[in-house]
């Protein structure tokens, strides 16, 4: 059982940025892959960013690329969302999850655990 808890959403004006945290209970962080999604409202919830177990493979939505990165400290239990450059489209509820599958993956149906979610607006 793995319990995530979102952090670091907020109103920001385009062009700013901010950093998402999505912290893990359990000790058995380090076995999931992790990802970060977003759902605007009216729209489905779509893949952001997933990282391997280690945090040696990325992979982004196009969306995104070279604007957001992110990262993981096993030693901590959390997954971070750094994002830069926002944009009003990015403007969303952040979901992070975990997947037991361990390798990156972009399905939603590979996750297991999800977080309550963090609001991110963005202003134009």
């Amino acid at each position: 059982q793995v319990q995530l808890v979102e952090s670091g959403g907020g109103l920001v004006q385009a062009g700013g940025s901010l950093r998402l945290s999505c912290a893990a209970s359990g000790r058995t962080f380090s076995s999931y892959a992790m990802g970060w999604f977003r759902q605007a409202p009216g729209k489905e919830r779509d893949i952001v960013a997933t990282i391997s177990w280690s945090g040696g493979s990325t992979d982004y939505a196009d969306s995104v690329k070279g604007r957001f990165t992110i990262s993981r400290d096993n030693a901590k239990n959390t997954v971070y969302l750094q994002m830069n450059s926002l944009k009003p489209e990015d403007t969303a509820v952040y979901y992070c999850a975990a997947s037991h599958i361990m390798v990156i993956t972009t399905r939603n149906r590979d996750y297991d655990y999800w977080g309550q979610g963090t609001q991110v607006n963005v202003s134009s």
